[in-house]
């Protein structure tokens, strides 16, 4: 019976084996008619057979589910293996027989069982992939927007407060301003009355004096003395004026003029912007977990790739020396014309043609890491750890500051074959972590720890993808090869097949193979895309010494690179 996705092994180093009896080599392939896993040498024999010559055999992960076992109720006798399109149930070969099926069409269950059962499986990969966690991040927006608006509420109260209080503070000072200038007024108009008071109290002292003189004259009998004294002149009465009291004009104003004062709340009439919906596309590409009808397509367009597989061995095609640099620490395709290579100590980067001939050489802070790549639109991408910066050559040859990396070193680089994202390893302190940005630099995605809060990375020094979107990570701090899916959810890690391992430069394949260095053991190990190990492809018996950097072509040429030397050999490992 046919393994379910659920029941491959994910552990790595583990292998999943070939179903036939004594045979216990890893399995590769699979044949859809017999529901069987087989190995390559197995293939060989079973499409051999005369009476399997029409049978599919595929790679193990483009097999079709197996159709569960099911008896039809109508005929126990008879396994339900077709289905009918008119009335839309599963039937068996003796109801197709029976009258009231007469003139229906019958479809191959089995096959439509599988396509069927790819679909569901691809909308659950989007559900997982791409709903729920869009869904789960809106909804952290809307619980951010929330909190947000709390504290810009809390701010309009104290700004209103604020302006409350200091409007207070300003009538209380007109007021004391004017209680000021009142007792002013007062103390002037008061000061005038006290002095025309006086000037009264002289005067009636006067009067008051001459009306005695006068009564003492009258009562004198000296009658001559009273005939000789002049009439007196009274005085006038002292003019005074009286006092001009001051007036009040109450303010004038309205609520609006308050508002004015205060200021108001204002409510836009502007329509709600709504949320954006990041696209699928930007997580999901259907490309990479293909449907069963997509799968069928892509072998009719390929017979190549449908029988690609492992060759027995593997085949030097050439060698080559690079002028320019002392070793080979790394190498980036651009396109299938050029390759971009770079030495441990000098920082050299060169491009060269596919013979060696060097077409440019650059000057950089590099070192022994993957720190650099090349884009869909062929631009030159590489890191500088120094000024914590990523640089890219333009096709006219400039080289302007591409994206800025804050506190983190960035060491190692790569440009996405799916969508054309940066995949950047980073280092700050002793800590690691992969920042996913897009074309254009903005900053994407952040992993830097599995889903129990563990460190995924200590130095990512080399960085690729597969053809499912799994980003792989070489660690030469951890000696492990780390590998996440394209929302940053940690799959597997390798850790080599001796107690010392040393992972340098890393790629994948078109079979999705991960192949990586191992500097410690000279040998370049090959796994699947679920992290079992496969074989080591080079080792130290076939010329390979401190390997260092490895790179698939188009043509599925393998480029090895080790940093005792500056020649770059090809091998041929597909068939």
């Amino acid at each position: 019976m046919a393994l379910s996705k659920m029941d491959i092994p994910r552990a790595a180093q583990h292998f999943l084996e070939c179903a036939i009896e004594e045979c216990e080599r890893n399995c590769e392939f699979y044949c859809n008619p017999c529901h069987q896993r087989l190995c390559k040498q197995c293939r060989d024999e079973h499409v051999k057979s005369p009476e399997n010559k029409n049978h599919e055999v595929v790679l193990y992960q483009q097999r079709k589910r197996q159709l569960p076992v099911k008896k039809c109720k109508i005929h126990p006798s008879k396994d339900v293996d077709m289905f009918c399109e008119e009335c839309q149930i599963p039937v068996c070969s003796k109801c197709v027989t029976q009258r009231e099926h007469r003139g229906h069409v019958f479809l191959d269950l089995e096959k439509n069982y599988a396509e069927k059962f790819a679909d569901f499986q691809e909308e659950i990969s989007k559900t997982q992939d791409y709903f729920l966690p869009t869904s789960q991040d809106l909804q952290k927006e809307i619980k951010k927007d929330s909190s947000e608006i709390k504290h810009i509420m809390d701010n309009i109260r104290t700004s209103m407060k604020t302006e409350g209080e200091s409007l207070k503070r300003l009538v209380d000072t007109v007021i004391s301003e004017n209680m000021k200038q009142l007792d002013q007024i007062e103390h002037s108009l008061l000061e005038d009355l006290n002095t025309q008071d006086k000037t009264f109290d002289d005067y009636i002292t006067y009067l008051n004096n001459l009306a005695k003189e006068l009564h003492r004259c009258l009562s004198s009998t000296e009658t001559q003395k009273l005939m000789s004294e002049k009439k007196p002149k009274i005085r006038s009465i002292p003019e005074t004026t009286k006092p001009v009291t001051p007036g009040f004009t109450a303010g004038q104003y309205s609520k609006s003029d308050v508002t004015k004062l205060l200021g108001k709340i204002s409510v836009t009439n502007n329509k709600a912007e709504k949320r954006e919906i990041r696209p699928i596309e930007s997580v999901y590409n259907t490309a990479m977990k293909p449907t069963h009808k997509q799968m069928k397509e892509d072998r009719k367009k390929s017979d190549k790739k449908q029988t690609m597989s492992l060759s027995a061995s593997v085949t030097k095609v050439r060698e080559f020396n690079v002028p320019g640099v002392d070793d080979v620490y790394h190498v980036s395709l651009d396109q299938s014309d050029r390759l971009c290579i770079s030495d441990g100590a000098r920082g050299n980067l060169v491009q060269t043609d596919l013979q060696g001939n060097v077409i440019q050489k650059i000057k950089t802070s590099g070192r022994d890491e993957g720190y650099h790549t090349v884009t869909q639109d062929r631009d030159l991408i590489f890191t500088d750890q120094d000024k914590k910066v990523i640089n890219r050559i333009t096709q006219d040859n400039n080289i302007p500051e591409f994206i800025k990396t804050g506190d983190w070193r960035p060491l190692s680089i790569h440009s996405s074959h799916i969508n054309g994202d940066l995949l950047v390893g980073m280092r700050k302190d002793a800590e690691g972590k992969v920042t996913r940005y897009n074309k254009t630099g903005k900053e994407l995605q952040n992993i830097q720890s599995d889903n129990k809060g563990q460190e995924l990375y200590s130095e990512p020094h080399y960085i690729t993808e597969n053809i499912n979107g799994d980003i792989c990570t070489s660690d030469f701090i951890n000696m492990s090869v780390v590998v996440v899916n394209k929302l940053g959810q940690h799959r597997f890690s390798y850790t080599g097949q001796e107690p010392r391992f040393r992972p340098y430069g890393i790629c994948t394949d078109v079979l999705g193979h991960i192949l990586v260095c191992d500097n410690f053991s000279n040998t370049v190990h090959l796994l699947d895309q679920d992290g079992q190990f496969l074989s080591l492809l080079l080792t130290q018996q076939q010329g390979v010494y401190l390997p260092s950097s490895v790179c698939v072509d188009d043509e599925n040429n393998l480029y090895v690179g080790q940093c005792n030397t500056n020649t770059l050999t090809v091998y041929k490992y597909l068939q």
